[in-house]
């Protein structure tokens, strides 16, 4: 399976135990979603690998405790630690119709409500509190924050969000 056909679903960030167990942070807001996660795939040199569990359970908030099939030692996990979880593209639970995921949305028009087409959105950027849209507008990359408020309508069909972009947000240099 290729990285393109999967999506990125957290980090394997430390052993649990001496048997094997490895603790994966998930990137998602419903970690609950995962409790029944039967395999994944671990990038390993830009490759990814197939992992099957044994057992998985909620730790904290958003890591999971995984115990995973032929991995029966600390030396082992430790072999795992640091390394990205994908699982495939239509693994990703369904979204009700005025919902999407980011990965959804790169490649979509953004229509403003006052000055109409504004660009294209070649990614977005949520590294920080605020989630960003990473828009080519007039040969260069603007930054739009995605907010609840300003989104207007989404048309999945035509690739299009239409937002109320504040006045004088374009103007700012980037």
């Amino acid at each position: 399976m290729h990285k393109e056909d999967c999506f990125f679903l957290g980090t394997v960030v430390a052993k649990y135990s001496f048997k094997g167990e490895v603790l994966i942070k998930l990137d998602t807001d419903d970690p609950e979603t995962y409790l029944s996660l039967q395999s994944f795939l671990l990038e390993d040199e830009s490759r990814l690998i197939p992992y099957f569990t044994t057992k998985v359970q909620l730790h904290k908030s958003q890591l999971l405790r995984v115990s995973v099939e032929g991995v029966k030692s600390e030396k082992q996990a430790d072999l795992m630690i640091g390394k990205s979880v994908y699982l495939p593209l239509d693994q990703l639970p369904k979204l009700d119709e005025d919902q999407f995921y980011f990965h959804e949305i790169i490649g979509f028009k953004v229509i403003d409500s006052v000055q109409g087409p504004i660009g294209t959105i070649t990614g977005v950027n949520d590294a920080s509190s605020q989630v960003l849209l990473e828009v080519e507008h007039k040969g260069r990359q603007i930054l739009i924050p995605l907010v609840d408020d300003l989104i207007q309508q989404l048309d999945k069909q035509q690739k299009q969000l239409y937002l109320s972009i504040p006045e004088g947000l374009l103007d700012l240099d980037s």
